[in-house]
């Protein structure tokens, strides 16, 4: 709630005086409103409670003794209620450490009767640039949030942050999207905040997972059908298509559709026209596609199982998520969240994991990527019996990958390491000629081996 303006170079805000005296009401009423201050009056906490359920104030200066509720009781209730409103509170001779302690539960100073007219206004001034600068602080963090993350997806990481800029730059505009990565990186929290992000926000988004519905039900679930067009089909019914249309229609693992929808899914994109199941009628619509997938489609077109027209159509502009593997550096942020989620869920007093159990998890491989931390998480804040999740709330599975990160890096079906390690000197190789534009004396130097070496392993991997 930011202070409103300025006049005759103050700031001007709204504020709630109580007082159970009469005289000091008015006093500090007329003061503050030649100031240009906006000012309501009442003469106990209990009526400031019902002012302040009703309205929105900068600022309140209220008497710390008053019959009935005491002004701290007053304060307790605004930080629990109205923690944006800042706290001046007004104490006769010898209270001034009851002020004092005041303080120390959030009142911003205090004032001792009788109040002089300069210290009034200088404590007003002051309490009111610091509520302005805290509002200032709170919305520029507010602004470099949005700019550096999404709905509901977390990471500070350089990949991740390269996703937020790519996805807020496409989410205004008409564009198909296609979002890759392997399974568990969040794709479809993606898929969300492409349409939360854009003008279609207030419209449908409507998901589908591909891969979990059997062929001869995907073309009715996404186009619907008309009555008596299969058995079981007793009524007409709309396909998702209808559904989201002005809106998203977000198609989960598109590598999974079969080849004859493919083609009819391909005409829907292209006119934005299709038909129901059984039906002679051409439907308009206006869909936004967001599409998934975990396979690399490229190779499923070389391979004959995707069509490449589609694969077009769809692959406008590709979003692709790392690995969380490959940005470890989001993990600690990752489980904050998670445990904060859990932990209201669960009605859990839990505040956090161990630092021993955040390395662990930190050095772990995470197959299952983040879905799978959010599941260790989630397991965790069951499993916690104290604020503080140590390391045996966390599965077995977690320490062996850790001990030996290397593990997930070799394939279920095996490698051949004398072909791996090739490529990878022969990567280290290129990288070093690229630092040194190309000086090969240079590169061997930056690698630590002779300059007849070097051109030994460049004859020998082919790079002369």
């Amino acid at each position: 709630m930011p202070v409103r303006c300025t006049f005759q170079g103050v700031r001007v805000a709204r504020i709630l005086i109580v007082d159970d005296e009469t005289s000091m009401q008015e006093f500090l009423e007329i003061l503050l409103q030649r100031e240009g201050h906006d000012v309501v009056a009442c003469g106990s906490a209990e009526q400031a409670i019902l002012a302040i359920e009703g309205d929105e104030f900068d600022l309140v200066i209220s008497d710390l003794r008053m019959p009935g509720m005491s002004g701290l009781e007053l304060l307790e209730h605004i930080q629990d209620n109205a923690p944006e409103t800042t706290v001046i509170l007004i104490t006769a001779h010898g209270t001034t450490e009851s002020a004092i302690e005041a303080m120390r539960y959030g009142a911003y100073d205090y004032l001792t009767k009788p109040c002089s007219i300069d210290e009034i206004r200088l404590v007003v001034s002051k309490a009111l640039e610091k509520r302005e600068l805290c509002s200032e602080n709170e919305r520029l963090r507010r602004q470099i949030r949005e700019q550096t993350s999404l709905p509901s997806v977390v990471g500070r990481s350089r990949q991740m942050q390269d996703v937020f800029a790519l996805v807020r730059q496409v989410a205004p505009s008409k564009t198909n999207v296609l979002i890759t990565g392997e399974s568990g990186t969040g794709k479809e929290l993606v898929a969300r905040a492409v349409h939360k992000l854009s003008d279609r926000k207030d419209n449908a988004y409507v998901a589908i997972n591909c891969g979990a519905i059997p062929e001869n039900l995907l073309e009715s679930e996404l186009f619907g059908h008309m009555r008596g067009s299969f058995t079981g089909a007793t009524s007409d019914k709309q396909g998702l298509f209808e559904i989201a249309d002005k809106g998203t229609l977000f198609l989960d693992e598109i590598g999974e559709m079969p080849l004859n929808l493919q083609v009819k899914l391909l005409r829907a994109i292209q006119e934005r026209i299709f038909r129901r199941v059984g039906g002679t009628n051409d439907i308009r619509v206006n869909v936004r596609i967001v599409c998934s997938t975990n396979r690399s489609l490229e190779n499923e077109v070389r391979e004959g199982r995707f069509r490449e027209d589609l694969f077009y159509r769809l692959n406008v502009i590709e979003v692709e998520l790392p690995a969380l593997r490959d940005r470890p550096e989001d993990v600690a942020q990752l489980i904050h969240s998670f445990v904060q989620r859990f932990a209201n869920e669960q009605d859990k007093r839990v505040t956090g994991l161990s630092a021993e159990a955040i390395e662990i998890l930190e050095g772990y491989a995470f197959p299952g990527n983040v879905r799978e931390l959010e599941n260790i998480i989630e397991r965790a804040v069951t499993l916690a019996r104290s604020e503080e999740i140590g390391t045996e709330q966390l599965p077995g599975t977690v320490f062996s990958e850790s001990q030996n990160p290397l593990v997930r890096a070799i394939p279920e079906e095996g490698m051949d390491l004398e072909e791996t390690l090739a490529q990878y000197e022969a990567s280290l190789i290129r990288a070093a000629l690229e630092r040194t534009d190309g000086v090969k004396k240079r590169a061997a130097a930056l690698l630590g081996v002779s300059f007849r070496s070097f051109r030994y392993r460049l004859e020998k991997l082919g790079l002369e």
